[in-house]
C-alpha cells in the first residue's frame, strides 16, 4: 500500500521500500526484546524476594495486606517496571509507512502482557495495558508516508488489543499521533542539522542511495547543503544511510539513546561507508549484526547488513552475535573475533611503496566507443586535413566484461586530456561521430567542465597514462567480479573505469597479485557490490594497503630483483598460469591472430569458422574459474607455493595466520593515515 502510493521515481530517490518482518525482527529482537526481558528477569527476582519477605510476616494461610493507602514492596516494584515499559520510547528516523514502529509496538505490548501475566501468577495485581502508540516516534520526509505510518501504528494497537482480549480505544478509534513527524531527518530547512527526539532506542531502515547517486537522486543543491552540514563527520563519498548511522551514534554519545539497530546495504563494510560506521560505533560497540543478508526490492535481489550497537554502559546489552553465532567482538567491517581467532583489519594503512601504481581506468561518460569494424574503416582512411591519421585518436577499448567474458572488440575515440576542440575536429570521421553521439547528452550535463570539454572523456586519467608510458603491457583486474582475476593488456589499449590498472609489466608483480594470499587480503579489505554481492577491488583499500614481500614491492624496479630466486620462481609460475589459461581461452586450432589495418596495435583473435566461433562463446575466464579444472588448480597451487616462499611461510598457512602476518607488515610499513 505504501509503495504503490508513491511515484516510482520518487520512491527510488527516497529509497522507500517495504521491509519484511524477518529483517525488522532481526533488529527489534536484540535492540528491544532481549534487553527488556533481561531487565525484567532482574526485576522479577527482586519482586520474588520481596514477596518472600512479605509472606514471612503475613498471617498463616494468606499474604499480609498492606495498610490502607500503602502499596506492598512487591507491587511497587512491579508498578515501577510497568512504568518503565510505559515510558519506553522507540524512534525510527526514516519510518516510511511505519513497519518498524508497528512491529516494535507489538513487541513492547507483548512484553508488557507477559510481565502482567507472570506477576499475576506470583499473586500480584494485574494492570490494564498502558503501552500504546505514544511509545513510538518517527521522522518521515514524505507526507503521505508519515500519515500512513500514523494510521499503521493505530491499527497495530487495535489489532493487538483485540487479539489479546482487550477492548480497543474508541471515540474516536484513531487519534492524532504527533510523535510521528513529517520532516527531513538529516537536513533542516535552515540548512543545518535537525534534532532528533530523545528515545530509548533508534531503529529503522534508512534510504538506500549510493554515494555516486546522491546528486542524481537528491539534487545538487540539497547534496551541497548536506555535505556542508555534515562536513568532517560523514565522508562525502559515503552512501546516504551513513548519515543516519553517524547521527544515531551521536545520540548514544549524548545520552539521547541507549541502543541502535539499523539496516544498511552490505557496502557499509568497506571504504568510506566503513569509515562512517567506525565513527558511529566509536565507543559504542556493535553487539549484534548480520553482515550480508538477501533483500528484495522490486523483484531485484540486493544484499544488506543489519547493525546493532549501544553504549558501553548498557548493562542489558545482549551477548555479542554475528550472523546468529556468538562472537567475542564484532569489527567495523562486520567480521568477528571468536575464541581468539579473527583479525581486525580495519586499521590497515596505505603502504607508501604501493603509491602511484594502481589506477581506476578511463571514464568516458558518453558514446565514444565504436565497433571494431567501424574503427578499422576509419583507420584505412587517408590522412586528415592536418596530415595526421585517425590512428592518433583511436584505441582498442576493454572493459570489465571483456575480461571476464569474451572480448566485444570495441574501440574508442580518445582525444586525450588537453586537445582543443579545433584540433579534435581535424580528425574528421571520429570527431563527427563524437559530435553526433556524445554532444547531445553532454550539453545537458550538470558539470560545467563536462559540458565545456564535451569531445574529451570525462576522466581520461592522464596520471595513469603517464605512468604506463614506456611499458609494453600492464596488469588489469575487474573492479567488480565474481572471481578476483588478473590479466595482461598490451600498451595502447584503453582500459575502462570498470578495470583497475596496475602499472607494472613484470611477471613477479602479476604472480603475487594473483596468489591466494593477495586474493584473501583483497576480499577482506575491499567492498562488496550490493546487488550481485560480488567483491569490489579498489586502488586504495585493496592494492595500496597490501604488503608485498620484502624487496619485491612496486617501488622496486623489476630489473633489481631479476636474479632473486624468489622472484624467478614466482615469475615462472605466473607465466605458466597465463600460458595455460590463454591457450584454453583461444585454442590455436580454433583461432587465428590477425593484424590491424595499420601497425602499432596488438593482434586480435578471430575464430577460424562458425563452428569455432560457437565453441569460443563458452570459453571465458569466469566459466574457467567456475569450473576450476585440475590443471588450473595445479597452476595456482604452484604460484601460491612460490609466493608463500617469498614471504618465508609454509604454503599451507591458514588464511587467518596469513592475514595476521600481513597486518603486522602493513602497520610496520604504513604511515599514520588509515584507509577506512
Amino acid at each position: 500500500m505504501f509503495e504503490r502510493g508513491l511515484d516510482p521515481d520518487k520512491r527510488s530517490q527516497l529509497g522507500a521500500h517495504y521491509t519484511d518482518r524477518d529483517k525488522i525482527m532481526a533488529i527489534v529482537e536484540p535492540v528491544i526484546v532481549r534487553p527488556l526481558l533481561a531487565e525484567w528477569a532482574v526485576e522479577k527476582e527482586k519482586i520474588a524476594a520481596a514477596i518472600a519477605r512479605e509472606d514471612k510476616v503475613a498471617p498463616v494461610g494468606r499474604r499480609r495486606r498492606s495498610a490502607p493507602g500503602r502499596i506492598s514492596a512487591s507491587q511497587r516494584l512491579l508498578s515501577g517496571f510497568l512504568k518503565r515499559l510505559q515510558d519506553f520510547t522507540v524512534l525510527d528516523p526514516a519510518c516510511g509507512s511505519g513497519n518498524f514502529l508497528y512491529l516494535a509496538l507489538h513487541a513492547l505490548k507483548d512484553i508488557e502482557h507477559r510481565v502482567n501475566l507472570e506477576a499475576e501468577s506470583m499473586g500480584l495485581e494485574r494492570s490494564f495495558p498502558a503501552v500504546g502508540p505514544a511509545n513510538v516516534r518517527g521522522i518521515e520526509i514524505n507526507a503521505y508516508a508519515a500519515e500512513l505510518a500514523r494510521v499503521s501504528v493505530w491499527i497495530g494497537d487495535i489489532q493487538w488489543m483485540r487479539r489479546n482480549g482487550f477492548r480497543e480505544s474508541r471515540d474516536p478509534i484513531l487519534k492524532p499521533l504527533e510523535t510521528i513527524e513529517c520532516r527531513d531527518a538529516i537536513l533542516g530547512p535552515d540548512g543545518g542539522e535537525p534534532d532528533w527526539p530523545n528515545a530509548d532506542v533508534v531503529i529503522g531502515n534508512p534510504p538506500f542511495l549510493g554515494g555516486k547517486l546522491l546528486i542524481g537522486g537528491l539534487g545538487e543543491d540539497y547534496v551541497s547543503g548536506m555535505f556542508a552540514a555534515w562536513k568532517g563527520r560523514v565522508p562525502p563519498e559515503a552512501d546516504l544511510v551513513c548519515y543516519w548511522l553517524v547521527k544515531a551514534g551521536e545520540q548514544i554519545g549524548e545520552g539521547k539513546a541507549k541502543r541502535v539497530g539499523l539496516v544498511a546495504t552490505n557496502s557499509i563494510r568497506g571504504g568510506a561507508n566503513r569509515r562512517a560506521l567506525q565513527a558511529a560505533t566509536a565507543g559504542h560497540p556493535v553487539f549484534d549484526a548480520w553482515s550480508d543478508e538477501p533483500w528484495v526490492i522490486d523483484g531485484a535481489a540486493v544484499r544488506v547488513s543489519l547493525v546493532c550497537f549501544s553504549g558501553t554502559d548498557d548493562e542489558y546489552r545482549p551477548e555479542t552475535r554475528l550472523d546468529g553465532k556468538p562472537a567475542d567482538e564484532i569489527h567495523a567491517d562486520l567480521t568477528a573475533k571468536r575464541g581468539g581467532a579473527g583479525i581486525d583489519l580495519t586499521g590497515a594503512r596505505r603502504v607508501p611503496a604501493n603509491g602511484g601504481v594502481a589506477f581506476m581506468g578511463d571514464t568516458k561518460s558518453g558514446a565514444f566507443d565504436v565497433s571494431g569494424d567501424l574503427a578499422r574503416e576509419w583507420l584505412r582512411l587517408p590522412a586528415n586535413p592536418n596530415g595526421r591519421l585517425n590512428s592518433d585518436v583511436l584505441r582498442p577499448w576493454v572493459n570489465g566484461m571483456d575480461l571476464t567474458r569474451r572480448p566485444a572488440g570495441k574501440w574508442i575515440v580518445d582525444f586525450g586530456w588537453d586537445m582543443s576542440e579545433a584540433e579534435a575536429a581535424l580528425y574528421e570521421a571520429p570527431f563527427g561521430h563524437v559530435k553526433e553521439c556524445v554532444w547531445p547528452s553532454r550539453r545537458r550535463n550538470r558539470a560545467s567542465a563536462v559540458r565545456k570539454f564535451w569531445w574529451r572523456h570525462e576522466r581520461p586519467r592522464p596520471e595513469m597514462w603517464k605512468t604506463l608510458n614506456g611499458l609494453s603491457r600492464y596488469i588489469v583486474t575487474p573492479t567488480v567480479a565474481k572471481h578476483r582475476l588478473f590479466d595482461w593488456l598490451e600498451a595502447g589499449i584503453c582500459p575502462d573505469h570498470q578495470l583497475i590498472v596496475i602499472a607494472r609489466d613484470d611477471d613477479v608483480t602479476f604472480g603475487i597479485l594473483h596468489s591466494r594470499f593477495h586474493e584473501t587480503w583483497s576480499l577482506r579489505l575491499g567492498t562488496w557490490l550490493g546487488k550481485g554481492n560480488d567483491p569490489r577491488y579498489t586502488p586504495t583499500t585493496t592494492f595500496e594497503t597490501f604488503p608485498f614481500p620484502d624487496g619485491l614491492s612496486p617501488d622496486v624496479s623489476a630489473a633489481d630483483y631479476a636474479d632473486d630466486p624468489r622472484a624467478v620462481a614466482i615469475a615462472e609460475a605466473a607465466r605458466r598460469l597465463v600460458e595455460l589459461r590463454d591457450r584454453w581461452l583461444n585454442p590455436p586450432e580454433w583461432v587465428d591472430w590477425v593484424d590491424e589495418p595499420v601497425p602499432g596495435y596488438p593482434k586480435r583473435p578471430v575464430a577460424r569458422d562458425e563452428a569455432a566461433a560457437k565453441e569460443l562463446k563458452d570459453r571465458t575466464l569466469t566459466a574457467l574459474y567456475n569450473a576450476r579444472p585440475q590443471w588450473l588448480a595445479d597452476a595456482h597451487a604452484g604460484l601460491d607455493a612460490a609466493v608463500a616462499n617469498a614471504y618465508g611461510w609454509d604454503v599451507g598457512i591458514s588464511e587467518d595466520a596469513a592475514l595476521c602476518e600481513f597486518l603486522k607488515r602493513n602497520l610496520s610499513r604504513g604511515p599514520t593515515d588509515r584507509t577506512g
